[in-house]
């Protein structure tokens, strides 16, 4: 994986002035970390945080690649804790761009003055629970070490980019660059033979903008993806009076949804249930629309395997409509997994960028690479000649950035080992085995299928209320009960099972990383069920969680355990 460039951090951005001990270590500072520090901060209770960029952001520091943007609109992807912040801030566009939302990310540092506790340029390499004292100890690749009660783990779920694995790399004499860790310095495109292995979401936003600047563009594509149109521009005025006439109930009403943003357009009918005319009609009217709707538009489309096919058979025939070369088109067009199972990614142009005549598609199931050259990359059937690759593959999800963390929890044993045949958690928050440890959008929480910024605000809203809890009622530890553990697992399971999620190889199921177990990572069942249900724990004293007093015996709760899953 190519490194990390931090050296352009801002002057005076590193608080070096490191505590030894402290209430709460929070590592990293994108939305989830710098909302923590915000939180605990209310409740009294002293936070210090680690953060490997120089600055604030996380996942908007380091995804700068040409055409990267929100792919949730913006109204909505905002905090919503704060009404003066609300009222202040106002977005340009209907899905910001990366520079708009890393200028967001820093005006909310700076008006709640979150930087002061935060050490930047600085990467937690392991943490330890030392089961005498009940204290975490976190150490740095600075030679930091600090103790603390409680760890808060806000490493995102999308932050640890995959390293490259063709083979010959370091052969090649051009330049290369990875979108999930793109350098802050201009990367020059301009008369470049530019190549972009990928065709995720980061790919399909970039292809477009690098193709306006090469000389020529490749495209290496092992497997299509689905895109729908973004339709983006200003924020539209009239919509815009709406929402801030009740800013705050417009983001209650976005937790009350299965998505964290509520579809505008839902029929709320199965495809099946309407005419082929009233369907199609439907789908079209999602198409125009913009974002995700067309994959809500009907309420089955994700389970019904009839109405998926209708779904993606729409958008076949829009790609072919596009593309004007029918060979193209076809290769364009997703057929090994239905509609909506891999991440749907909104694109602005992606497939009429494929009519310009300096950009080429190549098929890698057809002509796999074979290896990186000195001069290019070079397939089964030829070899290219390029100045700049881009690698635009993806990262390892959700549990890769806890597990390069390096924890380990009671009686030594790490989180490697626990997950070793796939991740377990309790909702997402606490792991059975690490007292103390919080993890925000952790796996089985809905994390990645939900509005980030919805889910953010609930995961640390929820894990300072449990950790006010144990302060109040002098709580040493809290766990998750293993049974309690097992049962959610089972749950989060039996949910992605009755979709058609589990049928595709997506990066949902581990799937795009080597060795890694195929377990679907996330909660499906809706992001207000989920609330729901946490609401549910708390009122009925925390079930599910096994806490010690101090000094005093482990209490446990387990009556969370779901009815037939013991």
């Amino acid at each position: 994986m190519a490194d990390r460039d931090n050296s352009l951090a801002p002057s005076g951005s590193a608080t070096r002035t490191v505590p030894t001990t402290i209430d709460v270590v929070v590592i990293g500072a994108g939305f989830a970390g710098l909302y923590a520090h915000h939180k605990f901060r209310e409740i009294g209770l002293s936070a210090f945080g680690f953060e490997a960029a120089p600055e604030v952001g996380g996942t908007w520091f380091w995804n700068r690649y040409p055409g990267a943007r929100c792919d949730v609109e913006s109204l909505d992807y905002s905090y919503s804790f704060s009404q003066e912040l609300l009222d202040e801030w106002r977005w340009s566009e209907r899905f910001a761009t990366q520079p708009e939302i890393l200028s967001y990310a820093n005006h909310v540092a700076d008006r709640f003055d979150l930087r002061r506790e935060i050490a930047f340029d600085t990467r937690v390499i392991a943490a330890t629970f030392d089961e005498a004292a009940n204290r975490w100890v976190v150490r740095t690749d600075r030679g930091d070490e600090i103790r603390s009660r409680y760890l808060v783990t806000a490493v995102g779920s999308l932050s640890l980019p995959k390293a490259p694995e063709i083979a010959g790399l370091e052969d090649f004499q051009g330049r290369w660059v990875q979108t999930g860790a793109w350098p802050r310095e201009p990367v020059d495109v301009a008369g470049k033979r530019v190549a972009v292995i990928g065709t995720g979401s980061s790919g399909i936003q970039s292809i477009p903008i690098l193709a306006e600047q090469a000389a020529h563009l490749t495209v290496f594509q092992r497997t299509p993806n689905y895109s729908v149109p973004a339709h983006n521009g200003p924020v539209d005025p009239d919509y815009e009076a709406e929402v801030r006439a009740d800013y705050a109930e417009h983001h209650r009403q976005n937790r009350r949804s299965k998505g964290g943003v509520p579809s505008r357009i839902a029929t709320g009918l199965s495809a099946m249930a309407v005419s082929e005319e009233e369907r199609r009609a439907g789908f079209e009217k999602a198409w125009q629309f913009g974002t995700f709707s067309l994959q809500g538009v009907f309420n089955d489309t994700t389970t019904n395997l009839e109405s998926n096919a209708a779904a993606a058979a729409f958008v076949h025939d829009k790609i072919r409509a596009v593309v004007k070369d029918p060979a193209i088109a076809e290769k364009l067009i997703p057929r090994s997994y239905p509609f909506g199972t891999k991440r749907l990614c909104l694109d602005t142009n992606f497939y009429a960028t494929f009519n310009r005549d300096d950009v080429e598609l190549v098929d890698i199931r057809q002509t796999p690479i074979e290896r990186i050259t000195k001069g290019g990359i070079k397939t089964s059937e030829r070899e290219y000649p390029f100045d700049l690759i881009v690698f635009a593959t993806g990262f390892d999800a959700v549990t890769g950035p806890l597990l390069a963390l390096n924890l380990k929890g009671v009686g030594g044993r790490t989180l490697r080992d626990v997950w070793k045949d796939g991740p377990q958690s309790y909702l997402g928050l606490l792991i059975s085995g690490f007292p103390n440890l919080f993890t925000v959008n952790g796996p089985s929480s809905p994390s990645v299928l939900t509005n980030m910024l919805q889910s953010i605000e609930h995961h640390i809203d929820w894990i300072v209320e449990c950790i006010g809890h144990m302060e109040k009622d002098g709580l040493a530890r809290v766990e998750a009960d293993e049974a309690a553990q097992v049962a959610w697992a089972y749950e989060v399971a039996k949910i992605a099972d009755s979709t058609l999620f589990t049928k595709a190889d997506s990066w949902y199921m581990g799937a795009n990383v080597p060795g890694k177990p195929r377990v679907f990572m996330a909660y499906i069942g809706g992001f207000d069920r989920y609330v729901d249900r946490c609401e549910a724990i708390v009122q009925d004293g925390y079930t599910g969680l096994r806490f010690t007093p101090s000094g005093g015996t482990t209490s446990r709760q387990d009556r969370a355990v779901p009815a037939g899953a013991r």
